[in-house]
């Protein structure tokens, strides 16, 4: 949809993208400003595999200082992203034929991750009744002998669903009776929380955390995901495999992205109160607006920078020249080619008949944006 949209923006048309999932802020400047003297400094050599030795002390005082959890160093590894990270993981543990538990509405490359590694992806779908959640009855019944993983992320992507404490201590439960199961806790939007508080699965459950990969990095939070800089947390024989495929892949990411980062983990962060402030203001504008809309519904997520409406009372409804609205996918393409937004349909996250609308984006575009989804929905009949 955003490359769609860079082509009818190329030819004129006045698109407005909400389909990307990143901040619109720059990156602060604490962080360019280290990036430089990183350069100026020489710091332009070949780092450690894991990342140089001041960024994840960074990210072991990170992690101890805001959820109680202590890691050697030699537990955390640093990636080309989060999305790196993630692959690592599956790619170092999964045999084939080994199942991975992804409760759905997911993110796009959770189930294709999981294929490349030679797994098998099992897909839990969540109900909106649970708000999008994983529940403990549905877990139980995903989980076979050949189950390896369970992914969770929270803030979600793309619900905006963040798992409660008293969630995941209901999974936690199910999990202790399956030693065979891992969790993959990817909590990339943990400060991108609003109604909720954040927990991870390995503070929560300490009895798991020998079965636990954490998984983070400052793309979202600090506005930083060009620098491409993810970190994982977890058992060490895991970690090991982890950076032996990271030595015969990409090496490392960037060395002047590691110390922007180090600089964003060691430093005040306060940028992150005016992120969420502005996010919290953007998502109630266009979950109000959105369910204006004839044949929406626009649940309130609790994190993250996404909503993720219901798009189904669309679903049948004709165009002005008469084509058919016939699954998320059609009304997302009517919404760009007719009225020049740029969503997500929610058959790409496995979920059904839902579109992802990212509010990353300033005020008055998302108000120029619902307005003409409003309008959209208005000439279908």
């Amino acid at each position: 949809m955003t490359a769609r949209a860079a082509e009818l923006r190329d030819r004129g048309a006045d698109v407005i993208t909400l389909s990307q999932g990143e901040p619109d802020f720059d990156t602060p400047s604490a962080m360019c400003e280290a990036a430089i003297r990183a350069i100026r400094d020489g710091q332009t050599k070949y780092t450690a595999i894991a990342g140089i030795k001041p960024l994840r002390e960074a990210i072991r005082e990170s992690l101890r200082r805001d959820h109680g959890l202590d890691y050697g160093i030699d537990q955390i590894t640093v990636g080309c992203g989060a999305k790196q990270v993630v692959f690592n993981a599956l790619f170092a543990s999964l045999d084939p034929g080994d199942e991975v538990v992804i409760p759905t509405p997911c993110w796009v490359s959770y189930p294709d991750m999981v294929a490349l590694a030679g797994g098998k992806p099992v897909l839990v779908a969540c109900d909106e009744l649970h708000g999008f959640k994983l529940q403990s009855e549905a877990l139980k019944k995903a989980i076979t002998p050949r189950t390896k993983w369970l992914m969770l992320n929270s803030p979600c992507n793309p619900t905006g669903a963040v798992y409660s404490r008293s969630d995941l201590l209901a999974l936690a439960a199910v999990l202790r009776e399956h030693v065979q199961v891992h969790v993959l806790s990817d909590d990339i939007y943990e400060k991108l929380t609003y109604d909720a508080d954040f927990a991870t699965m390995a503070a929560v459950a300490p009895d798991l955390y020998e079965r636990t990969l954490t998984v983070n990095g400052v793309s979202k939070a600090d506005a930083m995901t060009g620098w491409r800089v993810g970190y994982g947390a977890g058992p060490l024989a895991l970690i090991k495999a982890m950076n032996l495929i990271q030595s015969q892949t990409s090496s490392h990411t960037s060395s002047i992205s590691q110390y922007a980062a180090l600089e964003a983990l060691s430093g005040r962060r306060d940028h992150i109160k005016e992120f969420v402030r502005a996010f919290f203001e953007r998502r109630d504008l266009v979950v109000a607006k959105l369910n204006q809309a004839t044949g929406l519904a626009c649940r309130v997520p609790d994190g993250a920078f996404y909503v993720f409406p219901s798009c189904a009372g669309v679903i049948g409804k004709r165009t002005p020249d008469g084509k058919v609205i016939e699954s998320d996918t059609d009304f997302a393409m009517y919404l760009l080619d007719a009225f020049a937004v740029a969503v997500v349909p929610g058959s790409g996250f496995m979920a059904s008949p839902y579109i992802r609308i990212s509010y990353a984006s300033s005020l008055e575009e998302l108000t120029r944006a619902c307005d003409r989804i409003i309008a959209a929905c208005a000439t279908l009949s």
